[in-house]
């Protein structure tokens, strides 16, 4: 894992990776596309950003 992380790191300080940075940002400053991230965020984590119902991390013994 240490492989990955450090390859993560060299391709955030290059220019590819400093280029993509800055794309993100400038797309998450825009409210549409944040609302758009939150909402698959809520869907992956399977919740509908409410309390209780799936999702909530409490599992049923079997």
């Amino acid at each position: 894992m240490a492989g990955l992380v450090g390859k993560l790191g060299r391709f955030l300080k290059s220019p590819e990776g400093k280029r993509v940075t800055q794309q993100a940002q400038r797309a998450l400053k825009d409210p549409a596309t944040r609302r758009k991230l939150t909402d698959a965020v809520s869907k992956f984590r399977g919740g509908s950003g409410g309390s209780g119902g799936t999702g909530s991390g409490t599992r049923t013994p079997r």
